[in-house]
């Protein structure tokens, strides 16, 4: 299944996208939240499609899409993930996963404008895959660690490098700004991703390729990162970890290139959709 979230007259209502066709499913789901997945939703749902498709009501696909999940209790993601970005960045392999937060006040849809932050510098892009968990996950085995995914989505990891780097403290800083994470357009389940291990992933600035990478190249694993991250946390059902970004960013090239207002960023995952970002200026954030 592929779940949508999408705006009507100013409320964010459930949907899905179902043999090439955007169906309403408000009055049987309320929204695609912590308590959906923990009251066993998406089996609700895939017997509401498999019976009553036909009688869903479709919306139309000119409609704004919103973040696939409603806000959840946490963003974690999983920084130097890839090898080869790790290498870009001057930085050394980690032997266990670096984690940070992503405030989800950043959450934003898949094709919402992003905004620069106020005094930012290194405004910078990330394609990542991130996944939704499905039920509440407290030191899970990496043997039944798939058990707990709900499905994946697209996310751009956006980060303000100068704040991150160079602020002192955590990398939170530049993490979290508002806008900093566009998520889907669809969460797929499991089912229809196939092999998770092996998708492409790219992101590119005004038409030009920046990154084009795979996820057969991530270092440590899904399975490992979800078993791994619960032996510090409860995963509650909804939360989301972003699994890391290829080679590409502005951050490792050489010269150093950052977003600026009017550029804009196209990215997608290989049966994750696609997704399309415009950059604009804090100043302009401001007038709207």
């Amino acid at each position: 299944m592929k779940l949508i979230r999408y705006r009507d007259g100013g409320k964010i209502k459930p949907g899905v996208f179902h043999n090439g066709k955007y169906l309403g499913v408000e009055g049987f789901v309320d929204d695609y939240n912590e308590s959906f997945f923990e009251k066993g939703g998406l089996e609700t749902l895939r017997f509401l499609i498999r019976e009553k498709a036909d009688f869903l009501p479709e919306v139309s696909q000119n409609v704004e899409l919103d973040s696939p999940v409603a806000r959840p209790s946490k963003i974690v993601c999983i920084g130097l993930n890839y090898a080869d970005h790790a290498k870009e960045t001057n930085a050394t392999i980690p032997e266990e996963p670096v984690i940070f937060f992503k405030s989800t006040t950043a959450i934003i849809g898949p094709d919402d404008d992003v905004v620069i932050p106020k005094n930012s510098v290194k405004t910078d892009w990330e394609v990542e895959l991130a996944l939704v968990i499905g039920k509440k996950a407290s030191y899970v085995d990496e043997k039944d660690a798939m058990d707990f995914v709900a499905g994946y989505m697209l996310h751009n990891d956006l980060s303000e490098r100068d704040f991150q780097l160079n602020r002192s403290g955590l990398w939170d800083k530049g993490k979290g700004c508002d806008t900093f994470a566009p998520l889907g357009p669809w969460l797929v389940t499991p089912d229809e991703v196939g092999d998770v291990s092996n998708l492409r992933l790219w992101l590119s600035v005004n038409g030009k390729m920046m990154q084009d990478g795979n996820t057969s190249n991530i270092i440590f694993k899904i399975p490992f990162l979800v078993s791994y991250i619960s032996q510090f946390m409860t995963l509650l059902p909804g939360d989301i970890i972003s699994t890391g970004t290829p080679a590409g960013v502005g951050l490792g090239r050489e010269p150093q290139i950052y977003l600026k207002a009017g550029d804009i960023m196209e990215l997608g995952i290989d049966g994750l959709g696609s997704s399309k970002q415009k950059v604009i200026s804090f100043e302009s954030a401001m007038k709207n």
